[in-house]
């Protein structure tokens, strides 16, 4: 038996605003940082869990104090019965009755419980020797649903109709599992489209981009139209015309703002137009839907739940999904997420603009594959080029493909060293 003895916690931020990696319209100057986070156990440090969430710079103090909140949760706890039970053990989390209040299940207690419990999948996945995608593919369809909570969803998906989803899925599950191995999953980049580069960088880019395999390249938009207009102009020149070009515009617009720029762009063949508006209005992303149709919509980075995709799919608001590894309340959240979008029809690509977030994201995309959908046609992993070579297990990218990870854990452990060179103020 191991008992857990520590929830530790650091304030970890990289300066890429210095080379404006990661601008765009919104966002002119990120600092990728991790409000990172240790589960410790008796065990010493061949069984400790590790996790984070992502955020751009101020405020990660704020995320690492929610974290922290959580403490009381796990220590001293027998970490066999937590990872046993992870469905119980993650609505425990969100159902703690005085924390819920901060949100309900929204916003930065939220992604804290999202940090703790990819923490916990991270300790289970290494005690299985398993990298987390394989882990989570090889577990029945009823171990699945006990993962999920479907309060909220059920007008929606029921419990019965995700175990149906998940048993179509399982003949060719090994087969899948031997040709993602084989073959890896598409990727497409944003390593050349942030809104910061010049017009040398961007085109040197985009034909690297090419070189290596890309087939899809995504370029920010939303600052300005004209130089919208010349940033796509050269972007097509660079990658040909089989290249597929999206845009994102980081909740820039209004609803008449955003169908009248994307249709100055349309002429650029546009893959989707990612985050046009709020990313909690509802109504809006659906008119933008129909008024750029068929150019179409991709969101959810930044959507704070699964009752909020429910909406989305019902409400014809989106046609590419994009789940974030850290923003709702970790893989259990993110399972519900992946059976909406296989209920729905729709495709994921997942978003992974963003300090480890392609490390933790693959995991997520490469588990549907194998058990959930069963197809990647119409969908890739965002790659962006940063940060990689502070992660244990750095994301293997080649041929603009991700090629899955066989080492035991979630992808999400940080090199001691790096997170003792960029942290703010550690406690542990």
């Amino acid at each position: 038996m191991a008992r857990i003895t520590a929830l530790e916690t650091a304030d970890v931020r990289f300066p890429t605003s210095l080379s404006l990696d990661g601008s765009d319209a919104m966002n002119p100057d990120p600092d990728y940082s991790a409000a990172y986070v240790r589960v410790r156990t008796d065990a010493g440090d061949d069984l400790v869990g590790h996790a984070f969430v992502f955020t751009i710079g101020r405020g990660n103090d704020v995320q690492v104090a929610a974290i922290r909140a959580l403490a009381h949760h796990l220590v001293g706890r027998d970490a066999d019965e937590l990872l046993a039970d992870m469905g119980g053990t993650w609505r425990g989390l969100v159902h703690d009755s005085q924390l819920r209040w901060l949100g309900p299940e929204k916003g930065v207690m939220h992604m804290a419980i999202g940090a703790v419990a990819n923490a916990l999948w991270d300790l289970k996945a290494k005690r299985a020797g398993l990298p987390l995608w394989q882990l989570l593919a090889r577990m029945t369809p009823e171990e699945l649903v006990d993962l999920v909570d479907f309060r909220y969803l059920t007008d929606a998906l029921t419990r019965d109709e995700a175990v149906a989803i998940l048993r179509a899925a399982e003949t060719g599950r090994a087969q899948r599992e031997e040709q993602l191995l084989r073959e890896g999953y598409p990727a497409y980049t944003t390593t050349p489209g942030w809104l910061g580069y010049d017009d040398e960088k961007l085109a040197r880019l985009c034909r690297e981009a090419v070189e290596e395999g890309f087939t899809q390249i995504k370029l920010k938009v939303g600052a300005d139209l004209h130089d919208d207009v010349r940033r796509l102009g050269i972007a097509r020149q660079a990658v040909g015309p089989d290249v597929r070009i999206a845009v994102d515009a980081n909740q820039r617009w209004d609803v008449a703002d955003a169908i009248a720029w994307i249709k100055e762009l349309s002429s650029f063949d546009i893959a989707w137009v990612e985050e046009p508006t709020s990313p909690d209005d509802v109504l809006a992303h659906a008119a933008i839907a129909r008024g750029i149709a068929p150019i179409p919509v991709a969101t959810g980075e930044h959507m704070a739940n699964r009752v909020m995709f429910k909406q989305f799919l019902q409400a014809e608001a989106l046609q590419v999904l994009q789940l974030d590894a850290t923003r709702v309340a970790g893989v259990n959240e993110n399972i519900a997420i992946l059976l909406l979008a296989a209920k729905f029809g729709v495709p994921v690509c997942p978003h992974a603009g963003g300090v480890g977030l392609c490390e933790a994201v693959q995991h997520l995309s490469m588990f549907d594959f194998v058990a959930v959908t069963g197809t990647h046609e119409g969908r890739v992993i965002e790659f962006v080029d940063h940060l990689h070579e502070h992660f244990v297990t750095p994301v293997a990218v080649r041929d603009g493909r991700y090629h899955p990870p066989t080492a035991p854990g979630a992808g999400t452990e940080m090199h001691a060293a790096s997170v003792a060179d960029h942290c703010m103020n550690p406690d542990g």
